[in-house]
């Protein structure tokens, strides 16, 4: 009998980055009010988002590190209120990195659904292109740690997804062949069209409906519709 391997994304996948990110960020916003002075935190907060979202997307590229990144993300932050802070900076950057991974926000039916497919003898993984000493402390506070054979954070390899590397790399340490392996993630181009361009079939999570019109990709609306969908992918890869 084929053993059978799926590929999960993390963040925004199984683990609600948006709602554990924001439970983060109040509680830095509350506790140095003092220090910033700023009145509205959904301003702060959508202000911030922009600017981690680009400077991400700088990471994956390999234009910026990881410790620029997080430390830029908050200076022009804080530089769009006008404010130039140092301290405030670094307090907010350690902060973060401290509370963040620590929230414990999954989306519905997460347990549910990886208890169910490890019933039905699914080998469950994660390839994550988050931090690892940040990724571990998400997987084991959310009790999701249990459930996965391998975990591979990106800077391990060197290589984020959508690389080929990181993929091939994935199913090296799971022993997995292509045919039997499926990568579910939120990430259309990261995510799906990464593993479908490596040979590995993707499945594309989609929360909020964003690709109500996308016809030629596997996509699910809530994790509990993979028991029934997993069959037939693996039927046509067969």
């Amino acid at each position: 009998m084929r053993t059978k391997h799926l590929f999960f994304d993390l963040d925004r996948t199984l683990w609600d980055f948006e709602k554990n990110s924001e439970i983060a960020l109040m509680k830095l916003f509350e506790e140095f009010k003092s220090g910033h002075g700023i009145d509205d935190f959904d301003h702060f907060h959508l202000t911030y988002k922009e600017h981690n979202a680009r400077l991400w997307k700088m990471y994956g590229n390999k234009e910026i590190d990881k410790e620029h990144l997080r430390d830029e993300r908050f200076r022009v932050t804080f530089a769009d209120f006008n404010i130039h802070d140092p301290d405030l900076t670094t307090k907010f950057s350690d902060g973060y990195v401290e509370i963040s991974p620590r929230q414990t926000a999954l989306f519905p039916e997460t347990i549910e659904t990886l208890v169910s497919l490890k019933k039905d003898s699914y080998n469950l993984h994660i390839i994550t292109n988050g931090f690892k000493e940040v990724q571990y402390i998400k997987l084991e506070n959310s009790g999701l740690d249990g459930f996965f054979d391998i975990i591979l954070c990106s800077e391990e390899v060197g290589h984020n997804k959508p690389s080929p590397i990181i993929f091939n790399h994935a199913l090296k340490e799971a022993c997995a062949e292509k045919k039997d392996s499926v990568m579910i993630g939120d990430d259309l181009e990261v995510d799906v069209i990464g593993a479908i361009n490596f040979g590995i079939q993707g499945i594309l999570f989609d929360p909020d409906n964003h690709y109500r019109n996308l016809s030629d990709t596997p996509r699910i609306q809530q994790l509990d519709e993979l028991k029934d969908l997993l069959p037939w992918i693996f039927r046509t890869t067969s």
